[in-house]
């Protein structure tokens, strides 16, 4: 499944253009179905072999729980991607095969049981979506090219350092995560060690004040949302934290959190404030996604089962949501030239676009019935019982969500378009799949969260267990 991607990714140089398209949908689709298939199968054991022995590298991976939500989505968003770049981008194969080629990225970082691996599978991963930015971006696109790479290659140092640090002065023989819970680091220098760590995944989350590559690498990248899709993806600091952070730095963990909390909590805030005075579509999204970066936040880093549960639960449905909306912000631009937030009257003309678009927005403010609702109250629900004040601060951010989504919403597809506007067409063909499959499966999650839950609260508990249950 990890390598699949990138096997279609080199195919598509190979294969005719006339069939690049229908290639690399079979092989995205082809990815999903492994997926599922692992899902039904409970989920894989620990594959673990040297890949370089003098060093302690190994290849180890596994995908269950968390990891194999997450990946499940990611396979899922990549198939939806691949469907609209087959509609949306003029000669797709480069497309197509960034796409595939960040998909392998992505799935290695969710599998990856190693930290050397994580740390390969983690660049593997940045590298498309440059090349996405720097072949298909907008006029400023260089700034923010090289505002994202330098945010998130002194991240990685930082999270290379920590690696070798981690593994040095705890005497584990290898990196493999299991040799590495076996030979902890003690005392002040696991602190040290977790800050810089948690500096690495505070860019890739993002959190405050490591965020400022987000805005403008949403922004410059193509109009289509596409390469949003799988920048939304790209979120893993959350994920990072939960896997590595906890379970290799629990007494900083504990140490730190009233700290990270309040950090987390005032991104969440202050992104839905940013998001609220914005008048284009990409820099919303990217603030309003910021915002539940700050969620995801603040319910990993409480340490409590529940809200842990609900940060893994949103990370993993925001992705759904979110990236749909990127394509639906991408259809509207291709209607009418824009992504300005004050068009007005879209839905008079376009009923199905608005109607998709509000309920996707819906999915995005955490409304009863949807997957983001689950994952916000959960996440509300436990850090409440660490931290109430912090919690009550977080949670006026859903105040906020509503009145950013609502009033950008009224004013493009309510109120009356402007005299000589252009008129703006509705839902075709495979649009009304993009669209409406990401929201179909935040529905069914929303109504019915058992399978996911029970996928992934095993192995929270497993996560949490290195705290020794304080």
């Amino acid at each position: 499944m990890i390598f699949l991607p990138v096997l279609g990714s080199l195919l598509l140089m190979a294969t005719p253009r006339r069939w690049r398209e229908e290639v690399a949908g079979f092989i995205a689709a082809l990815t999903l179905g492994l997926g599922l298939l692992i899902w039904r199968a409970g989920g894989t054991e620990l594959f673990s072999i040297p890949w370089i022995g003098a060093l302690g590298v190994t290849y180890s991976v596994q995908l269950d729980g968390v990891s194999l939500a997450l990946a499940l989505v990611t396979a899922f968003m990549s198939f939806i991607a691949c469907l609209y770049t087959a509609r949306r981008i003029p000669n797709p194969g480069t497309m197509l095969a960034l796409i595939l080629g960040m998909e392998t990225g992505l799935l290695g970082i969710f599998a990856a049981r190693d930290l050397i691996l994580f740390y390969v599978f983690f660049e593997d991963a940045l590298i498309p979506a440059l090349l996405m930015l720097a072949i298909y971006g907008k006029d400023r696109r260089m700034k923010a090219l090289v505002k994202f790479a330098a945010y998130t290659l002194f991240g990685s140092l930082l999270m290379l350092v920590s690696f070798i640090g981690i593994k040095y002065l705890g005497g584990s023989p290898t990196f493999a995560l299991s040799d590495l819970r076996a030979n902890p680091v003690q005392g002040a220098m696991q602190t040290w060690l977790y800050i810089g760590f948690l500096l690495a995944m505070a860019v890739k989350l993002p959190l405050w004040p490591l965020h400022a590559w987000l805005p403008d690498f949403h922004e410059q990248n193509h109009d289509s949302g596409i390469p949003d899709v799988m920048g939304t993806l790209y979120k893993v600091g959350g994920y990072g934290i939960f896997q590595f952070g906890i379970t290799l730095f629990p007494d900083a963990s504990l140490e730190l959190r009233p700290i990270l909390m309040g950090l987390a909590a005032f991104t969440a805030l202050y992104a839905a404030w940013i998001a609220f005075h914005q008048t284009d579509w990409k820099r919303l999204l990217a603030y309003a996604g910021l915002s539940h970066m700050g969620f995801v936040a603040l319910g990993v880093f409480s340490l409590n089962e529940t809200a842990v549960i609900g940060a893994m639960y949103l990370l993993a449905f925001q992705n759904l949501y979110t990236g749909a909306l990127f394509l639906s912000v991408g259809m509207l631009q291709e209607r009418i030239g824009s992504l300005d937030t004050r068009v007005g009257g879209v839905m008079t003309q376009a009923g199905a676009l608005g109607g998709l678009t509000m309920a996707l927005w819906f999915a995005s403010i955490a409304v009863p019935g949807m997957a983001g609702f689950i994952g916000e109250f959960s996440i509300l629900l436990g850090a409440y019982q660490i931290s109430p004040w912090l919690t009550f601060i977080a949670g006026i951010t859903t105040i906020a969500a509503a009145a950013y989504a609502l009033t950008a919403f009224q004013t493009t597809f309510w109120q009356a378009r402007p005299l000589g506007g252009v008129r703006v067409a509705d839902l075709q063909h495979v649009e009304w799949l993009v669209l409406g499959l990401p929201l179909a499966v935040a529905i069914f999650f929303g109504i019915y969260s058992a399978p996911a839950l029970n996928l992934m609260q095993p192995a929270v508990k497993a996560v949490l267990s290195a705290l020794g249950g304080q």
